[in-house]
């Protein structure tokens, strides 16, 4: 038992993260140089708005509340534990943090609910996007599991986490930090690796455009295939 779960953990938390990053990295790159014009969101906004907002704009403040933390904790461990030395300073963040995964979760639903209940939005939801929504419905959950079961997890991060993902990226893994961590904190790492490998070939990857390359890339050329002027009778006779 303990070999199957030590291949099992070296598979989940040294094998996956390697593949994860490297994949990303390279994928990424490669359809940014490639296929530049489909680098984006591909956004449905324009065939439904009013539960696109409902949708996006809570997922997006909520998801990117989170991550920002996730990566203070990662990069400033000590100074995190140090803020968390003060109870109030720690409820806070907790408290917080917790609220804004609520955020989150809430948008997503409003995005799977659209995803399902509009009919121009479903025909345009692909495969690839609903193991995304899959995933990052099961990441968040975890996420709120583990904040309110297994509390004050800004400083367990900085303490266990923080050391484990530098381990990797100094690729020297240690599994000592998470070997003995729950089943839900192992699901979230789990799904957060999954996402990672995902993430370059779904629509997720418009995160890492910003509006800088549109000063200097090429024009994007759109071509019709009807005569507008025929289309613009019709519809003058038609009123």
């Amino acid at each position: 038992m303990d070999q199957f779960n030590e291949i099992i953990n070296t598979f989940f938390f040294i094998i996956l993260p390697y593949l994860s990053i490297f994949t990303f990295l390279l994928v990424s790159i490669y359809r940014y140089r490639s296929r530049s014009f489909v680098y984006s969101s591909l956004s449905s906004q324009f065939l439904e708005n009013r539960q696109h907002f409902w949708g996006m704009v809570p997922f997006h403040y909520g998801i990117l509340t989170i991550l920002a933390g996730h990566l203070v904790w990662f990069l400033f461990p000590k100074t995190t534990l140090l803020w968390n030395s003060v109870p109030l300073r720690l409820y806070i963040m907790e408290v917080s943090v917790f609220i804004f995964g609520l955020i989150t979760f809430t948008g997503l639903i409003n995005i799977i609910i659209r995803r399902r209940s509009d009919k121009k939005t479903r025909v345009i939801t692909t495969t690839t996007d609903w193991i995304v929504l899959i995933l990052l419905t099961i990441q968040i959950i975890s996420g709120l599991y583990v904040a309110f079961f297994y509390r004050w997890g800004s400083s367990w991060f900085a303490s266990s986490m923080s050391p484990y993902l530098h381990s990797i990226f100094k690729f020297n893994p240690d599994l000592a930090f998470i070997s003995s961590m729950p089943f839900m904190v192992k699901l979230h790492i789990i799904s957060a690796f999954s996402i990672i490998l995902l993430f370059p070939f779904t629509r997720l990857v418009h995160v890492l455009v910003v509006p800088n390359p549109y000063l200097w890339r090429k024009p994007q050329v759109v071509r019709w295939n009807w005569d507008r002027k025929k289309i613009r009778d019709i519809e003058n006779n038609s009123i």
